[in-house]
């Protein structure tokens, strides 16, 4: 029989030298993994000696615990009354946020900003943060979006759209999709809502979408595909990590998952980036939690070494800022016989870069995704519109080679259609699926799509275009962002050879 813990046994044991927690009705003695924990052991110690299990489970999928924890780690079980009593008193002290307001009907929700605008209301503070956030003063994120509205479409008529089929397909032909909107990785997404990445799955798959799970979800990669369609596609997102053997046995895993069509390697975050709303959040949950501690315990939390970070810096921990073109690829092809996306491409020297190595090694590379990772990762890098335009000008020849697909600031149907025409393959979006989940579980990401999907087929229909092959540059005028884009020439070695020297371009 299990050991039974009083709530206030546990409650003693809140230090770095000895650290329990209770994670659904078990106690367990976690001080030998704090010095190894990826988002430092600071986040565990302000949890150290209580129940943790509300912090815990929408930021980690099942099995993190078996994973990570000798069985002996696990001491027993917290008496539920005592625990109970505790919470109680601990509510008292700090009284809990207003309840969230009641959404309004999904079908009363016409745009993308109104469903953000009611998530806003249904999550919590530290998930808001987190989804909202990004890097320093949000330029990148505000211009991704801003940029499509200095596009202008070129509508033709006399053209019979009685029908607009938005039907193509990916990776060389091989998955066919009844959309070019796909979802972007997007992690932690039972932040939002219990639902999570399955109920992401679950709210596009009446539109043929592929989803593009992220490397930090909530849930397991099994979860998520468990109830999908059958002809449902999915690609596995991979943040390469120090400790490469973990990389190695998450390909295997996925390998097994027949789902997942891609893995989708990104490049552009090689180390955290400073988000202050994220940040500020986790520093008023820290508040909070220190007001309730006693003095001793105070001045022993002041000598902690590691800083405080939010959830986005958190999940960066581990992560490898040491890939380079000549060791990262042949690494990853020899663990994986899957199609390999890049992610986060910001240059047209590194799509050319992208294409050339493709053509040297056949079957690997199939596709770059331009994006500066929503604006999080480094402010004022440019946005994907910026990266097609450069490519259009300086190696046009790219566009033969691989697939192009674009993420970052798609808030309507006509974006997308507006990147289609810049030569884009696919467009994603990444915080407009989070906030369908937040507005509404499953059927708010349904209908997040239900919007974008409308507004894509209505814009073909007005343009004149029947399918997705009709469109291209002469449905668009661009030249209002054409004047901003890099002019600092091609700079490209196109001998057509891959050297290690062209890498460096």
């Amino acid at each position: 029989m299990a050991k039974v813990f009083s709530a206030e046994e546990v409650a003693k044991h809140n230090t770095a030298e000895s650290c329990w927690v209770v994670l659904h009705g078990a106690v367990y003695d976690v001080t030998e993994f704090l010095p190894s924990h990826p988002g430092g052991s600071r986040i565990i110690l302000q949890l150290a000696g209580r129940d943790a299990t509300a912090e815990f489970d929408p930021i980690h999928p099942p099995g993190t615990l078996e994973d990570n924890l000798p069985p002996t780690a696990k001491l027993g079980i917290v008496d539920p009354e005592s625990l109970k009593k505790l919470q109680r008193q601990s509510n008292t002290a700090n009284p809990a946020q207003e309840a969230a307001r009641p959404p309004p009907p999904l079908h009363h929700l016409l745009n993308l900003d109104e469903i953000e605008a009611v998530a806003k209301t249904q999550v919590s503070k530290k998930c808001w943060a987190y989804y909202f956030s990004a890097a320093d003063d949000l330029i990148s994120k505000t211009y991704n979006n801003t940029v499509y509205r200095s596009i202008l479409l070129r509508p033709r008529v006399f053209v019979d759209v009685t029908k607009a089929d938005t039907t193509t397909s990916i990776l060389g032909g091989a998955f066919k999709l009844a959309t070019p909107l796909y979802v972007s990785p997007a992690a932690m997404a039972r932040l939002a809502h219990p639902d999570g990445e399955a109920g992401i799955a679950k709210g596009i798959s009446r539109f043929g979408a592929m989803q593009l799970v992220s490397h930090n979800a909530s849930m397991s990669p099994e979860q998520i595909v468990a109830d999908a369609k059958p002809d449902q596609i999915f690609g596995w997102q991979l943040y390469v990590q120090n400790a490469r053997a973990k990389s190695e046995a998450m390909l295997a895993r996925i390998a097994k998952l027949p789902q997942y069509k891609c893995v989708v390697l990104t490049l552009d975050a090689p180390v955290p980036s400073k988000r202050e709303h994220d940040e500020k959040a986790a520093l008023e949950a820290e508040l909070l939690i220190e007001a309730s501690k006693s003095e001793e315990e105070k001045e022993k939390a002041k000598k902690r070494p590691d800083s405080n970070s939010g959830v986005g810096q958190q999940l960066f921990f581990g992560t490898a800022a040491d890939l380079t073109w000549d060791t990262t690829l042949p690494w990853l092809a020899k663990h994986t016989k899957l199609p390999i996306v890049l992610k986060g491409i910001q240059t047209h020297e590194d799509v050319y870069l992208a294409a050339q190595y493709a053509k040297k090694h056949p079957g690997t590379v199939k596709a770059v995704i331009l994006s500066n990772h929503g604006g999080r990762s480094l402010d004022t890098a440019p946005p994907a519109v910026h990266t097609l335009l450069e490519c259009k000008k300086y190696c046009p020849e790219v566009f033969d080679i691989i697939e192009i697909w674009v993420d970052g600031g798609i808030r309507r149907g006509t974006d997308v259609v507006k990147a289609l025409c810049l030569g884009a393959k696919a467009a994603g979006v990444g915080r407009a699926a989070l906030y369908g989940l937040g507005a509404g579980g499953w059927k708010g990401v349904e209908r997040t799509f239900e919007i974008l999907q409308g507004e894509i087929q209505t814009c073909m229909k007005m343009m004149g275009a029947k399918d997705i092959s009709e469109l291209g540059p002469r449905f668009i005028n661009s030249r209002m962002v054409e004047r901003d884009i890099f002019d600092g020439g091609a700079g490209l070695d196109r001998t057509g050879l891959w050297t290690s020297r062209a890498a460096k371009l």
